[in-house]
């Protein structure tokens, strides 16, 4: 049968399983079991009575588990052994008894005494039970040493600084252990409703005061679009930070602190925990939502766009874990709707960039057949893109290829037309570029002199290159892109070569070191310096941004001028006539002509006009001008 066995040494109560004892008849065992009972209720009452605040003044400005912990274990095992008697005695059917009854009022002051300690321990360990504080302890429970070594700290100074984090996590533990201990005997006593309404308005304003304090407020989506750019981009770049930080301590901390305190209940933490993070957290990943929606440049909000569909997405299986609770739902919905709105904001910010290469309309020519600001502005644009290469095969994986038919067929010798299966992003990225060139080929032919038509060409192609090579496009597009590309370079600076000076080429024979009359030779070199001069004239002001391409360039023409002047120049500058003569019809030697040829391409483009990168281009210039009007 069951009974009551009381310690008068450990005034300690305990049921336990007994046998039918032969030496006792049933009235003794009553007899005896009923005066266990009296003794453990007034051994509680002692207790309980200690600490009411109503008859005692010492109880009523001290705190029971700061003063003792001691005593506060046997508080609340009284407590504990004061519920056992009490069932007891309902199943005996004795509720009705003076014992009852006595239990009963000794219950609502044990139970007054601890939701008082339980607030005090809520409100003055606020700091130490902050969820920062909490979710650190969850990942160590003591600091090691040497993590401090590496800063060269004295030995006296580690230790410091040691036992003060040791201090703070101490009294962190104690405080959750000293909750989880009232929560467990009040819920055990049919006290949870108490319990719970102070613990849920307490550790609601901490997160409330927490995501405060983050900058997380609420607004509307009219509120949001109605915002210059500088303020909302200011609200993303401190949400970014604020994601982090919420999500890794402000609710991680609470959840753990939820766990530990509620852990005999898994419907009650499950509840304290969603009563107390549901706004906050909904709050908070609501943001990425109006920021998708509101109405901004592709430039300006592509890459806060991405930074936050980012954040969520790393931290996903966080936030699944943190709110698995189906009472917090509603969070991971949000965070879902919010990358959701966010994805498809990157692909209408795509379509956008690429309408605005599409709809850009200016017919001024670039001075110099330099770089173009269209050219600048969309690579400064994917080079950006390129290193959110992960999330936006993510995103665009499942989006539908580019419509061949909106570009000219000759432009689809480029890999973007390969059959071959390539990774989506490749491919728009790689798109985005042909449309580009194909809006810098449609620039290209408002330059009445063609042979400047193929250097603008090469100059912004070699740009596009350049920045291929020199960001993430170059993993996203390939190998084979900037070689096939690199040799429409080659292509286009041949045709400038040609077109450019191809009068000066053929104003040379094909063997110079043939013999020829005077007057042959004179007509040749008349020609020459016609050639030259006419075609110098027209391009000193064009610029090479690139170094590569434009030695290369220089390098092709000299091969093709000087080398072979040279030979003409050494065989038949004899045979002109007398001095005056040779002035008259040798207008440049093979040194002259090099050095004109080097000068070319340094124009720097500014401000719309080109200018020359030295005072010795200046002169030389100069001079040029000046054989012109000779």
């Amino acid at each position: 049968m069951k009974s009551l066995c009381f310690s008068p040494r450990t005034a300690s109560l305990s049921i336990s399983r007994q046998s039918n004892s032969p030496s006792l008849s049933t009235t003794d065992r009553r007899r005896f079991s009923q005066s266990a009972i009296e003794q453990a209720i007034d051994a509680a009452a002692a207790i309980i009575m200690k600490w009411d605040a109503e008859t005692s003044a010492y109880a009523g400005v001290t705190s029971l588990f700061h003063e003792s912990k001691r005593e506060a274990m046997q508080f609340t095992k009284s407590v504990n052994e004061l519920q056992d008697i009490m069932h007891l005695l309902v199943s005996d059917q004795d509720s009705g008894s003076e014992k009852f009854s006595q239990a009963q009022r000794l219950m609502q002051i044990a139970m007054k005494r601890l939701q008082k300690e339980f607030y005090q321990i809520l409100s003055t360990n606020r700091a130490d039970l902050d969820p920062e504080s909490v979710s650190t302890r969850s990942s160590r429970t003591s600091t090691s040493m040497s993590d401090y070594d590496d800063d060269g700290l004295p030995d006296d100074e580690i230790r410091t600084a040691g036992d003060s984090i040791t201090e703070l996590e101490d009294v962190s533990s104690t405080a959750m252990s000293d909750l989880k201990l009232i929560a467990d005997c009040m819920i055990a006593s049919g006290y949870a409703k108490e319990c719970i309404r102070l613990y849920k308005i307490i550790r609601k304003s901490i997160i409330d005061e927490g995501i405060y304090k983050l900058g997380i407020e609420k607004l509307s989506s009219s509120q949001v679009n109605k915002m210059d750019w500088d303020v909302l981009d200011l609200k993303i770049k401190n949400w970014l930070d604020a994601e982090k930080i919420s999500l890794r301590t402000l609710f991680k901390g609470e959840r753990i602190l939820c766990d530990h305190v509620f852990s005999s209940s898994d419907s009650i933490k499950e509840s304290c925990f969603a009563e107390i993070s549901n706004e906050g957290a909904t709050l908070l990943f609501g943001f990425p939502e109006l920021v998708a929606k509101a109405k901004k440049s592709p430039m300006e909000k592509m890459f806060r766009v991405l930074d936050m569909y980012t954040a969520i997405s790393e931290d996903w299986q966080e936030i699944e874990t943190i709110f698995a609770f189906e009472s917090v739902s509603a969070v991971r919905l949000q965070a879902i709707n919010s990358l959701v709105k966010l994805s498809e904001s990157v692909l209408s910010l795509l379509t956008d960039f690429e309408c605005t290469i599409h709809k850009d309309s200016s017919k001024a020519m670039t001075p110099g057949s330099g770089l173009h600001r269209l050219t600048m502005y969309s690579m400064d644009y994917l080079t950006l893109l390129a290193d959110y290469g992960n999330i936006l095969t993510d995103i665009i994986s499942d989006w539908p290829p580019p419509a061949k038919s909106s570009l000219p067929e000759s432009f689809f010798d480029s890999p973007v037309s390969d059959d071959s299966p390539r990774p989506a992003i490749s491919v728009r990225i790689a798109w985005l570029i042909l449309v580009l060139l194909c809006k810098l080929d449609c620039k290209s032919k408002h330059y009445k002199d063609v042979s400047l038509s193929y250097l603008f060409l090469a100059n912004n192609l070699q740009h596009v290159i350049s920045r291929v090579r020199a960001s993430n496009l170059m993993y996203l597009l390939g190998e084979e892109w900037i070689t096939k590309h690199e040799a429409k370079v080659r292509q286009f600076a041949a045709n400038y070569e040609r077109l450019a000076w191809g009068q000066v080429f053929a104003s040379l024979p094909e063997n110079p070191m043939a013999s020829m009359t005077g007057g042959k030779a004179k007509e040749c070199f008349m020609k020459f310096t016609s050639s030259f001069e006419d075609a110098y004239s027209k391009q000193c002001s064009c610029v090479v941004p690139d170094l590569k391409l434009r030695d290369e360039i220089k390098a092709s023409i000299g091969t093709k001028v000087v080398a072979v002047y040279r030979e003409f120049y050494d065989m038949h500058k004899s045979t002109v006539g007398e001095e005056s003569s040779e002035k008259l019809f040798v207008r440049f030697s093979p040194e002259d002509v090099g050095n004109y040829l080097s000068e070319l391409f340094f124009a720097t483009v500014s401000s719309g006009s080109s200018s020359t990168s030295s005072s010795t281009s200046s002169h030389r210039h100069r001079y040029m001008r000046s054989l012109l009007r000779a």
